[in-house]
Parts: structure tokens; sequence; C-alpha cells
């Protein structure tokens, strides 16, 4: 069964596959051992190596320092080229692109020495933190330890919302652990601590947010904070001392105190904040069990008792944590594949199922939106957070879908819940709790109606819908303001009554970050949102949601071949040169011209035809990079390498997606493309080596490759297990079998039972 012509080598190139076996190679039996939380943590991937739970609320982790108290040198606090730490902070965001980006939380750090002076006051990092050498260093999922030059050592393991940790410090010298309680990683409103000595515990708190609060496009916009987060500590040691700080001031023997650094940069924050200390015997070994909440100290203390009992050890919660990370892994088993190949592939699930995270405590409450504190509602399990939808719209949501259906089930809900406290408007770029405005378009539209579209149902859809359709369809006032632009402009649907009026996002009145990527995006949503209307039976909405999918036709300029921003007038946005970011957002004319995925004929048809197409498609993928050359990590244009299969000639699909994992994807810190943008970018990978890709948002098609594993057993959460398997060798495609049957097509219409494909090494024909 050919269906695919024969052709000579196309300008990507043909791929040299290695050697594998078929049936006779062996499940990964444990697939946690291959991962590796240090890929990714240079090269601005932004991954963090400390300890977390499958889509935990903890994530324990170094904060580094260059020498300067309010950065970090890296978007989460840590980069693997930065080698003196200043603390281990409570929680992280998982490959954000804002440099520093969010939380950074809490600051803990074993102090080999006295405390003499306010480690605030310390705006360089010189006193109060400790070179380190990546040979003392251990990260594996859910521990993370590592040995100081002080002579400290830091061992870390977590639960889902509390945490344990085993300091070390050595004989003769003074044992001093801080709480750097204000010193989040963009800043803070307040903070506040509090020392029971007798005790043995010190409890807390920080109130912070400003999630890219410190970049240049409306980073002032949105230095604010959205959460408290609580925290109670308790040690297994006797407190031998105690002392406070507040910005340049030490107070011996203080037990409490107050105060936040602010969120300016430079020398506006630098010396600000405060903190306290506990000391302990030299050459103590202290255990220390911590938990933490975003509503109230109670529910800190709740999921401490929850969690972590007082005979724990970082040993067995470290145990508990890798079966845990196992089992989730376990939903993709593959078989076969070099070691290398395994340790990209599993890190990259590792990373794409760090989020969403956990906010609610265990007791079902959590802060809302709106800063009340809520409880989480009959059916749904968790309320979940963190939610860079501009970027997971593309992959991550979908693999989440795939093997996470009842967590995309709460995460939908969770989604929906934050609107309703927000006065109805979805935020694209929700961190913990927080409305940050961060990117363009709709993307909660998009997912939501892709959740659904995968099966995904047990949560208010009838709802959900409803409010999303208005999100779409009724402007608010806020669509007119330019606050926050152009990164984090306030209106979700900016300037909404232009747009439906003309079709087009107005550059020249849009405000948004970019008239064309607006329009583009636009289009996405609504088309996306029109799929879900036909599920749902709802004939008007689907009609008009439809049609809005084609609203990219009008910026798309036939004079240049290129979308391109329009004006209010109509006319084009000039001059016009396709490197150009004008009328985008975080890319050129070049990579937008592709972000049509709802529409690939008509965007071909738009460019002369397939084959003129299929040309400026070689070209894209050509080497050299620049802003006129694919990206790989570069969101609007990930999905471009599989639009060859829309185009007719799929064997390049297979060629370049191959060359990618091959080339872009490695292990290593520097073995991630660019900023992982929430699991995005390793959801990416996930996808490819399994051979497969989303097709459009609302969508649950999937499209066609060729398998980077002989075998691969997808066992999703509650539903039918999927295999897929390889006969033959060579990285293209010859034949597909679905459940059995030829197949004939480029896609299937979602995740089939069975899925059996017949490579080769010469192009198919």
């Amino acid at each position: 069964m050919l269906w695919w012509r024969v052709v000579g080598v196309g300008l990507v190139g043909v791929l040299v596959a290695g050697g594998v076996a078929e049936a006779r190679e062996q499940w990964v039996s444990e697939p946690a051992g291959f991962v590796d939380p240090l890929i990714g943590s240079a090269r601005e991937g932004n991954t963090f190596p400390g300890a977390q739970r499958p889509f935990g609320m903890i994530a324990w982790s170094p904060t580094s320092t260059r020498g300067d108290q309010t950065g970090t040198g890296a978007a989460n606090g840590y980069s693997y080229d930065v080698t003196r730490v200043r603390g281990f902070s409570l929680t992280h965001v998982n490959g954000a692109g804002c440099n520093p980006g969010a939380a950074g939380d809490v600051p803990i750090m074993p102090h080999v020495g006295e405390v003499l002076s306010s480690p605030s006051a310390d705006v360089t990092d010189a006193v109060y933190a400790s070179d380190f050498s990546h040979e003392d260093e251990l990260a594996r999922p859910g521990r993370y330890s590592v040995g100081l030059a002080s002579g400290a050592r830091v061992d870390l393991a977590v639960t889902e919302r509390a945490g344990i940790a085993e300091f070390g410090f050595p004989a003769g010298k003074a044992a001093n652990l801080l709480f750097r309680t204000s010193n989040s990683l963009n800043g803070s409103e307040d903070a506040d601590i509090r020392i029971d000595p007798t005790g043995r515990r010190v409890t807390g708190s920080v109130l912070t947010g400003a999630f890219c609060g410190r970049r240049a496009n409306g980073g002032v916009h949105n230095r604010k904070s959205y959460y408290r987060l609580h925290f109670t500590a308790e040690f297994d040691q006797p407190v031998t001392g105690t002392g406070v700080w507040r910005d340049g001031t030490l107070t011996p023997g203080g037990t409490s105190v107050s105060g936040g650094e602010g969120y300016a940069t430079g020398a506006e924050r630098a010396g600000r904040g405060s903190g306290g200390y506990v000391s302990f015997a030299p050459g103590s070994a202290v255990r220390m069990r911590i938990g933490m909440s975003y509503v109230d100290i109670v529910g800190a203390e709740g999921n401490l008792r929850q969690e972590i009992r007082r005979s724990d050890t970082v040993a067995r919660v470290a145990r508990d944590g890798f079966r845990a990370w196992d089992r989730e892994l376990r939903r993709v088993r593959v078989a076969g594949g070099s070691a290398d190949q395994r340790t990209v592939f599993y890190t990259a699930l590792y990373h794409a199922l760090q989020q969403p995270n956990l906010v609610s405590d265990v007791d079902g409450r959590y802060l809302g939106m709106d800063r009340r504190v809520h409880r989480v509602g009959a059916g749904q399990g968790a309320q979940y957070g963190n939610f860079s939808g501009w970027d997971q719209y593309r992959a991550q949501i979908q693999l989440l879908a795939l093997l996470k259906p009842g967590l995309a089930r709460d995460f939908a809900q969770s989604l929906l819940n934050y609107a309703r406290q927000n006065d109805g408007v979805w935020d694209r770029w929700v961190h913990v709790n927080g409305a940050t405005h961060v990117m363009t378009g709709d993307p909660s539209a998009a997912t939501l109606a892709t959740f659904h579209a995968m099966g995904v149902r047990d949560f208010d859809v009838a709802g959900a819908f409803a409010s999303l359709y208005r999100q779409a369809t009724v402007p608010r006032p806020e669509g007119l303001l330019d606050a926050g632009c152009p990164g984090q402009c306030v209106g979700q649907r900016p300037n909404l009554g232009q747009y439906l009026q003309s079709r087009y996002s107005a550059h020249d009145v849009c405000h948004c970050w970019g008239g064309a990527a607006e329009t583009l995006e636009a289009s996405v949503a609504d088309d996306a949102l029109g799929r879900w209307a036909a599920e749902l039976g709802l004939g008007k909405e689907t009609a008009e949601l439809r049609q809005r999918g084609t609203y990219w036709r009008n910026v798309f300029n036939p004079a240049t071949g290129y979308i391109q921003a329009r004006k209010l007038d109509g006319s084009w946005l000039t001059p016009f040169d396709p490197a150009s970011q004008q009328g985008f957002a975080q890319g050129s004319a070049a990579t937008y011209v592709w972000m049509v995925p709802q529409d690939v004929s008509g965007l071909a048809e738009a460019m002369g035809g397939k084959e003129n197409a299929v040309r400026r498609l070689d070209e894209f993928f050509l080497g050299g990079g620049g802003p006129l050359r694919y990206d790989p990590a570069n969101e609007p244009g990930i999905h471009a390498p599989w639009l060859y299969n829309e185009l007719g000639q799929p064997w390049k699909t297979q060629e370049t997606v191959r060359r990618l994992m091959d080339t872009v994807y490695r292990t290593g810190p520097a073995g991630l493309p660019g900023n992982d943008d929430l699991g995005t970018m390793s959801a990416w990978y996930v996808f490819g080596a399994l051979g497969l890709f989303p097709r459009t948002p609302g969508s649950a098609e999937l499209l066609l490759a060729t398998p980077l594993f002989p075998r691969a057993l997808i066992s999703p959460d509650g539903r039918t297990p999927s295999l897929i398997d390889t006969s033959g060798a060579g990285p293209y495609t010859l034949a597909v079998t679905v459940n059995g049957r030829a197949h004939r097509d480029w896609k299937v219409g979602g995740l089939p039972r069975s899925l059996h494909v017949r490579r080769g090494e010469a192009v198919p024909g």
C-alpha cells in the first residue's frame, strides 16, 4: 500500500537513521531513570533542576547569582554556567521566557559562619552566598542535592505541597539557616517571618507576583502582587540562636519582622527586604520539614501534616517521588533507541508533565483570581494554575489531554473558575492565580476547544463555551486601552468591535502587540471555537465562528505573498520586510505566514498553489538561521515541519522532524533549542518521537511522521492503551496500518488503538 509517489531528495535533505531492532527490543523498565533534569538549564532553556512531583505545587530548586542580589542571570533562578547560589527557593515555573520570570519564592540558604550583617545589605551576594561545583551536584526526578564550597551540604525532596531537607554543616564553624522571605525573583510587596526557637519552628509569608514585571515592554504595568505564599518549617535539632533583618538593619536575637523589596530594578531595589535566621550547633545535621500554601498558614500546616510525617527522611520522600514520576512516565513506554534518545525522550516527557501546577490545599481551598479564598467544587479534583497559553495551546495541552484526561478536565474547570472570578475574562497567561496578560491572542479558546475535541468532557462544558463565546463576541472597555502593551496588553480581545467590523485587527488602532499576529491568533481561536460549537450542535455559532476562522485571508497580501499588518483604512503597513517583526509578536512575517494550521489548503492556494507553497517551505527550512528561516524555539512556527503532510509531500515532514530531533534536541544542559515555555518545546519532541503531531487546535486529528522508536505503548489515564510499532528501518514511512487496516492518509482522527508503520531508507514511492 504505497500512496506517495517517488521523488528526488528535497531541499530538506535525507537523514540517516540508526539501526534498530523490531520486536526483540525490550520496553524501558524504569523511565524515570533516564530523566536528566539538567537538560535545558543552559542556552536559555530556562528549566530548573530542583525537586518537584508531577504537577506539584512546590518546586524546590537553587537560586543562583552573578553578583547581583536583584538578579539571577536566569529566568528560573538557575543557569548551568552560574555556579554560585544564594538560596534554595520553594517555587519555580518550567521554561518561562522572561528573565527573571516568575516565583523563586522564599530562598532558604545554609550559611557557614556568623551572621554579622543584614543579608539584604549584601547586594553583590559576596557574603551570604556560596560557590559550588557541578561535580558535587545531583539532580533526579523528585530530588536535588549539592555540596557547597562553604562546607555545607543540601539535600532536598518534595511531595506535592511540602518538602523535606537535610542540611549538613561542617564542624567547628557557626551553622545558620537564612530565610530570605522577601527575595522572590521579581521582588515582593511585603514579607514576614516569625521564629519560635522553643518550638523549633519558623513561619512566614511573602506577598508577590509580578510575572514578567521587569521586561521592557509593559514591565512597569505588571509590577503588581496577586498571591501570598505562606510557609511553615519545623526542625529536628535544637535552635541555639535567632535573628532577623530588614533592609540594612540586623537584629540579633529577633524573632519577627516584615518588609518587602518592591518591584523596581537595580539600585532602587538593592539592599531592601526582610528575613530571618536560625542557628544550630556547629557540625549539625539538620532535618527540616516545610509546608506551603497560597491560602493561609493553616493551609501550609495542613499540607505539611498530611504529606510528610515527622519520621520521614529525604531518602524516603525522594524514593516515593521517584516512583511517582516513574508511574507518570510509564504512560508512554518505548522500546529500542539509543540510551541518549531515551534520555532526551523521557526528560522531554518529564518537562511536559511538570505543569499545570496545584494551587489548592489538601482541604480543597485555593486563592482565586479575585484574591478571595474559594473551595474546589464537586466533581473537580483540584485547582491548577500556571497557564502559558500562547505557548501551550500548540502542543503541551494536547499531550496533557492525551495522557492525563482527568487532570485536563480539572485544568479546564480551573481556567473557567478563574475567568468567573475575573469578571468573565480568560487571561492568556495565568501565573498561579494571577492575570498577567502576557503575549497575544485568545489561547483559552483554543485550549478548551481542543480538550473537548480530544474527549475531555467532564467539566462545565456549556458554561465554558458560553463564557468564551461571549469573550469573542462582546467588546469590553479594556480592549481600547494600551496599558501593558505591547507584551502584556490588558485587552484579551483587543479592540474587538473594530476587529468584527473590519474582519482584521488594524495595526494602527488595535491596542495589541501586532495587528497581523493578533488577526492570525484570533482566526485560530475562532476556528477552534467553531469546531467546538459544531460538536455541541450549535449551528448559528458554528457558521459564524468557522467563517471568522478565515479572517487570516484579510491580512494576506497577494502582492508580497506574506501575512502583513494593515491599517484601519485598509492600506498595508509599509515598508514591508519579511524579516521584520513589525505587526507581529516575537516572530517575523516569514515565520507567521505559516501560522494557519486550520486552513493549510487555503494558505497554499493564496501562495499560488501547493508547488509554490512547498518551494517556500523548503526555503524556510534551509540552514543559516535568522528571521527568514525556521526557528525551533519560536512557537508560531513549531507546526511548520508538519505542513508538508497537507501539501502532498509527507516524506519531507519525516525528514525535517527527524533532523530537528537529532540536531536540536540533545542530552546535556544545552539540550533544548530555547525556552521550554512550560513544557511546549518538550511536548513537541515527545510528539515527534511518537511520529504524531496535533493538526490544528479544536481538533483531535493527529498528523503522521516516522516514529523514532521501534515501539511505543501509550497508556492514557483511564483509557484504552495504544500501541505504535514499526517494521523495517529508516527515516521514511512507506505504509501505515491503523487498527489493523491499511491507512491511506497523512493524518488520523485521534489516537488509534494500534498504529503500525513500515519504514524504509529510500524516499517513499
